[in-house]
């Protein structure tokens, strides 16, 4: 019998928050059955009440990691913890007695876990110390839907977007101060040669749709399905990024489409080396880096690094953890911390 696995993600729109669902849909070609739940009031209760048709829970950060901590104890259902963003991350949004109280719930779950699966670096002392088996793992991308995409969505985009006479700078992702969105459409008033292409949704939609009805050189598609984003990005030259962040989705997506990158400068640097350009979230230093990136040649180099992040190889790591907790000790482990 396939082994069942109840999945509590963050509750996202699937155009921004994608990785989850490609993980599974790989882990399924595999004989498993996953089933995805973003997390609300009412889908925790509805967990709370059906966990233990499940043989095991997978919860990530931060909400789907600490409610499955919940449901796993309730059931006594093995728990893997799907972390996938830094505690410095809610620092940055979140009162200090916020943080404080998310982080220790978050040592909690690394503690009951069956299996810990990390992306950053930073988090690997915090977790190592407290959880039972461990693994790091990555975001991915699903890399030929963007390398190479179909001809029907190449064609939609281009439906849209009509006739664009500028090369095309493109941003895909949350519109949230922490992405430095305003500094972005700032820059993009000055453009003489370029259009800033924004796809997306968040709390400053509003800016961005002003910001477009006001000047020629920025243009606002809101949240398109992602399944075509690929074609929009088919059509571009440049994708930024203005997060100080090393792992976001948006790069991989970027670079498998053969784009050049602006990227913020900090973290990002010991990653990707010159394979991007970089820098600050002054207006002017972005503008400089459309053009330095438009002119770069080294998207082909991108391209080859990007692609052994393909999604495919990722879910292996979870299938892993998945398997892992079939064994004996494994579970033995597991219970006696109850």
């Amino acid at each position: 019998m396939n082994k069942s696995v109840l999945w509590l993600t963050p509750d996202k729109p699937e155009s921004i928050s994608v990785g989850r669902e490609r993980i599974a849909e790989h882990l399924e070609q595999t004989g498993l059955n996953v089933v995805l739940r973003g997390m609300t009031g009412r889908t925790v209760i509805k967990s709370l009440w059906d966990g233990n048709a499940y043989d095991v829970i997978i919860g990530t950060t931060r909400l789907g990691a600490i409610a499955g901590l919940l449901v796993s104890r309730v059931h006594g259902v093995p728990l893997i913890v799907d972390h996938i963003d830094p505690i410095r991350q809610l620092r940055a949004t979140e009162p200090d007695a916020v943080v404080r109280i998310i982080r220790r719930l978050e040592n909690l779950a690394f503690r009951l876990a069956a299996h810990v699966l990390y992306v950053y670096p930073e988090e690997e002392s915090r977790i190592v110390g407290r959880a039972t088996a461990v693994s790091k793992t990555d975001l991915g991308v699903e890399y030929d839907r963007f390398a190479d995409p179909d001809s029907d969505v190449v064609k939609r985009a281009r439906d849209q977007l009509g006739t664009i006479s500028d090369e095309l700078a493109v941003y895909v992702g949350g519109l949230e101060p922490m992405y430095e969105i305003e500094a972005l459409l700032e820059a993009a008033k000055e453009f003489d040669e370029w259009t800033l292409l924004v796809i997306g949704a968040g709390s400053l939609e509003p800016t961005v749709k002003r910001a477009a009805a006001e000047s020629e050189s920025v243009r606002f598609l809101g949240q398109v399905p992602h399944r075509d984003v690929p074609g929009y990005l088919h059509h571009a030259n440049v994708g930024i990024s203005l997060v100080d962040d090393p792992h976001t989705l948006k790069l991989l997506e970027y670079g498998a489409a053969g784009l050049n990158i602006i990227q913020r400068a900090g973290r990002a640097e010991s990653r990707f080396g010159g394979l991007v350009e970089y820098c600050s979230a002054n207006p002017v230093e972005i503008r400089a880096a459309v053009e330095r990136a438009g002119a770069s040649n080294t998207e082909q180099a991108l391209q080859q690094y990007v692609r052994r992040f393909d999604w495919s190889t990722i879910a292996d790591d979870y299938q892993r953890a998945i398997e892992s907790t079939q064994s004996v000790d494994q579970l033995n482990s597991y219970r006696a911390k109850y």
